[in-house]
C-alpha cells in the first residue's frame, strides 16, 4: 500500500481516513440515512428519466456514447460506464427534487448513485450493498467538507454553481472507496477531480443545462478514479498547495478553511446534514413554499388573485443572489423551480410546489402572473449575520385589497437538519415519485431493495429493478 505524498497535509489526511474508512466505523443511524438518501435520488431519477428535456439528453449522450452495459435508469437502454454516469446524474437533477446540503449546497445522490454504479458496472466486480453503502458515506461526507474550505454558501452569490465545484470531489471519493484504491491513489483520484471543477449558476435561468452540470461533476469523479485506478498520477497536495490549488484559486480574495476538509472527520458526520426536499423547487426556495402554504390555509378559500394586492418576500444573501430576479413570461421550467416568486405565486394559488405547477401551461396562467406582477423582493443583510442554519429564512407579507395585512415567517423550513425529513416520509415521497411513473409493485420491490442493502450480497438486482422503462411524468 502506498501512502500519500504528504500524510501530515490536508490531501494526506483526507485520502487516509477514506482508505482506512470500514462499516463498523460508521454509526447505525448514519447508515440507515445514507440508505434512504440513496432511495431518495433513485425516486428523483425514476420520475426525472422521460421528462421532456431528460429525453433529450438521453438521445445526444447514446448518440456520441453509442452501446454499452451500464443501465440507463427508467429507460431500458444501456451505454458506457461514463455516458450512464451523466445521464443517471442528469435524470436525478431533472426535476429540483433532489437532496442538498444547506450549509455547503450540492446534491450528494445525484453525484453518488451515477458515479458509483458506473464504476460497479466499468469494473464488473461484484459489488454488495454494503460496499455500495460504505462508498456512498464517503461521498456524502467529503462533499460538504470541500464546500465549507472554500465558503459553503457564498459560492452561489459568487455565480458559482457550487455543486459541481464540490461535487467532482465527491464522486471521486466514492469511486476511489468502491475501486479499493490506496491512499496514494486516491490522492491521484482527488487530484484530477480538483482540477475538473467547475460550473456556472447562470445556468439556472433557462437552460436544460443545469440539470446536467452535476452530471459532468458524476462523470469526472467517475473517470478520476478510474485513472488513478491504473497508474495516471494526477496533482498531489491538491487542497492545500498555494498555487494552483483548489482552496487557494476557489477561496481566492474571500476567507477559506482548508482544515474543515478534514476536521471532525468521523465523529461528525455530514450524512445526516443533507435535507431532502418536499417540492420540486430550489432548496432555498422551500421556506417561501411553506410561509405561502401557511398563508393560503388562513385565507380560508378567498380567491386568491382577486384577493392580493401585494406579496412582499424579505429573504438573505443567498436566496436572493441565487433565487431572485424579475421574471418575464413565459419562464422555462428551471426558472420557475429556481425563481422566488414564481414558486411563491403558484403555492398560493395551488397550495404545493409539485411537477404539475412546472408545466407549460402553468408557468404561462395568468392567475400566477397576476400574483407576480405584484411580487416584491427585499435583500435583508441582518439574515446574514444570523448563524448559518437561519440564513435560509423567508420572511412573506400579504396584502389585501382592504388594506390588511398577514405575515408568516418560516426560519428553517422542514427537512432542516435540525427538523429533518423521516426515513418514513423519504419513502413516501419515494412512492409519491415512483408510483406516478411505474406499477406499485416495482416501486415497492425497488424500496425493499435499498432497505435490505445492508445485507444484500450483490446490488444486481436493485440495478435490474431500476433498468426498465418508465412512464412519463409531465406528458
Amino acid at each position: 500500500m502506498s501512502a500519500p505524498s504528504n500524510p501530515e497535509g490536508v490531501t494526506g489526511r483526507l485520502v487516509t481516513w477514506i482508505h482506512d474508512l470500514t462499516w463498523d466505523d460508521v454509526p447505525a443511524a448514519v447508515r440507515a440515512r445514507a440508505a434512504h438518501l440513496l432511495l431518495d435520488g433513485l425516486g428523483c431519477a425514476l420520475v426525472g428519466a422521460q421528462l421532456p428535456w431528460s429525453r433529450l439528453a438521453t438521445e445526444a449522450v447514446l448518440g456520441v456514447e453509442g452501446g454499452g452495459d451500464a443501465v440507463v435508469i427508467g429507460t431500458g437502454r444501456t451505454t458506457t460506464p461514463s455516458g450512464a454516469a451523466l445521464l443517471n446524474s442528469t435524470y436525478i437533477q431533472g426535476f429540483e427534487l433532489d437532496d442538498f446540503h444547506p450549509l455547503a449546497p450540492l446534491h450528494s445522490a445525484s453525484l453518488l448513485v451515477p458515479s458509483l454504479l458506473a464504476t460497479a458496472s466499468h469494473t464488473g466486480q461484484p459489488v454488495s450493498g454494503r460496499d455500495l453503502l460504505l462508498a456512498a458515506i464517503v461521498g456524502f461526507e467529503v462533499g460538504p467538507r470541500i464546500g465549507t474550505s472554500i465558503g459553503g454558501t457564498t459560492m452561489l452569490s459568487r455565480g458559482w454553481h457550487s455543486g459541481p465545484v464540490f461535487g467532482v470531489s465527491s464522486a471521486a471519493a466514492a469511486c476511489a472507496k468502491l475501486r479499493g484504491l490506496d491512499p496514494a491513489q486516491t490522492e491521484d483520484a482527488l487530484g484530477f477531480a480538483a482540477t475538473q471543477s467547475a460550473g456556472l449558476m447562470s445556468a439556472q435561468y433557462e437552460a436544460m443545462g443545469k440539470r446536467m452540470q452535476h452530471g459532468f461533476a458524476a462523470r469526472n469523479g467517475f473517470y478520476s478514479a478510474a485513472l488513478a485506478a491504473v497508474g495516471y498520477t494526477g496533482i498531489d497536495q491538491v487542497y492545500e498547495r498555494e498555487y494552483g490549488g483548489y482552496v487557494a484559486v476557489y477561496g481566492e480574495g474571500h476567507p477559506t478553511d482548508p482544515e474543515a476538509i478534514v476536521r471532525g472527520l468521523g465523529e461528525h458526520w455530514e450524512t445526516t446534514m443533507a435535507m431532502v426536499k418536499s417540492w420540486a423547487v430550489m432548496g432555498g426556495l422551500h421556506g417561501a413554499v411553506q410561509a405561502a402554504q401557511a398563508l393560503r390555509a388562513r385565507l380560508g378559500g378567498r380567491p386568491i388573485e382577486r384577493t392580493i394586492e401585494r406579496v412582499d418576500i424579505r429573504v438573505g444573501d443567498v436566496v436572493y443572489h441565487h433565487g431572485w430576479w424579475p421574471p418575464h413570461r413565459p419562464l422555462e421550467a428551471i426558472g420557475g423551480q429556481m425563481n422566488i416568486g414564481y414558486a411563491t405565486a403558484v403555492t398560493l394559488l395551488d397550495g404545493t410546489a409539485l411537477p404539475e405547477q412546472f408545466t407549460a401551461a402553468r408557468l404561462d396562467a395568468d392567475d400566477v402572473w397576476h400574483l407576480l406582477d405584484r411580487t416584491h423582493v427585499t435583500l435583508d443583510r441582518s439574515i446574514d449575520e444570523l448563524p448559518l442554519t437561519e440564513r435560509f429564512q423567508t420572511h412573506l407579507t400579504l396584502t389585501f385589497a382592504d388594506g390588511s395585512t398577514d405575515t408568516e415567517t418560516v426560519i428553517s423550513p422542514h427537512g432542516n437538519p435540525f427538523d429533518p425529513i423521516t426515513d418514513d416520509e423519504v419513502v413516501a415521497k419515494f412512492r409519491s415519485l415512483a408510483d406516478r411513473v411505474m406499477e406499485p409493485e416495482r416501486a415497492a420491490a425497488i424500496v425493499d431493495a435499498v432497505h435490505g442493502l445492508e445485507g444484500a450480497a450483490s446490488i444486481a438486482p436493485l440495478v435490474e429493478l431500476l433498468a426498465g422503462p418508465v412512464a412519463r411524468a409531465l406528458d
